[in-house]
């Protein structure tokens, strides 16, 4: 008797958690689906040949487009990954093969993980007092700084895991050759693991992609065109921010427009990055 009664009750509690698991699937999956529908709605609308090629208009005057801003985001999400791609790397490879169980390696996976959970606004600010301030101006090698210290651990994170998931086998087969540890880890373990590290390369820059507060503190914004790293760099996501908050419908039709673009940039990484982590674990 007792043990029907614990086994109903395992049943009520397993039902239970079914229910309940899959209502909050059904909320966050619906939110989701709102959240692009009106993006995708309002959006869609500013999409023109001026919007990817012109320059914005002053002002109250209507037309114009994002072109600077689209090519500024651009360019700083590029010298973010030059910047962080490495570190990360490098970082992740020190973490798995050499301070796996060292105090120093503990110390720096310590600091990772703390700085995965900093607010960028802060990465912001830090940037801010050490490149922006020192110069008196902004400037786009700022914003890309603030952004490579963003991607950084996210990498480290993901290059230590997954080459803790390559089996020693393979660094003890290599190593047995005569193989330099250096050469083992570019050529064995990497190979190995690249799908997996081209997945968190993929997601650290998808991570940053969205990302305004960092900088509004360091690239700001401009309404022309770049002609050099050491001056404020149009870009998306703070024109987003200035965008919608304006009282002229065109530039609110523009920060849709932009959203958009950012959107389907993000949701188009993300499933590339998840595409390759299939094919990795198939």
């Amino acid at each position: 008797m007792k043990k029907a009664s614990n086994t109903r009750r395992r049943e009520l509690t397993d039902l239970t958690m079914r229910v309940v698991s899959g209502t909050a699937s059904l909320i966050g999956i619906f939110f989701l689906v709102w959240i692009l529908w009106t993006v995708g709605k309002n959006g869609i609308a500013a999409f023109n040949y001026d919007f990817f090629t012109a320059l914005p208009t002053p002002p109250g005057i209507e037309g114009g487009g994002l072109a600077n801003a689209i090519v500024g985001t651009l360019l700083i999400t590029i010298l973010a990954a030059l910047i962080g791609v490495p570190l990360g790397l490098f970082t992740g490879v020190y973490l798995a093969e050499f301070g796996r169980n060292t105090r120093f390696g503990g110390m720096v996976r310590f600091t990772i993980n703390i700085t995965m959970g900093i607010p960028s606004i802060i990465v912001g600010l830090f940037v801010y007092t050490l490149l922006v301030l020192p110069f008196k101006h902004f400037s786009a090698y700022a914003g890309a700084v603030s952004l490579a210290i963003i991607m950084l651990p996210v990498i480290a994170r993901t290059t230590e895991d997954m080459l803790n998931l390559v089996p020693n086998s393979l660094r003890e087969s290599a190593l047995a050759i005569g193989m330099p540890r250096w050469r083992a880890i570019v050529s064995i373990l990497f190979r190995a693991a690249r799908s997996g590290l081209l997945t968190g390369i993929l997601l650290a820059v998808a991570r940053v992609s969205g990302e305004t507060a960092p900088l509004l503190f360091t690239a700001m914004n401009s309404p022309y065109w770049m002609r050099g790293l050491a001056e404020p760099t149009a870009n998306l996501t703070v024109t987003i921010f200035n965008y919608a908050m304006s009282p002229f419908d065109d530039w609110k039709t523009l920060a849709w427009g932009a959203s958009l673009l950012i959107m389907a940039t993000v949701l188009g990484v993300n499933l590339l990055a998840r595409t390759l982590l299939r094919e990795k674990t198939k």
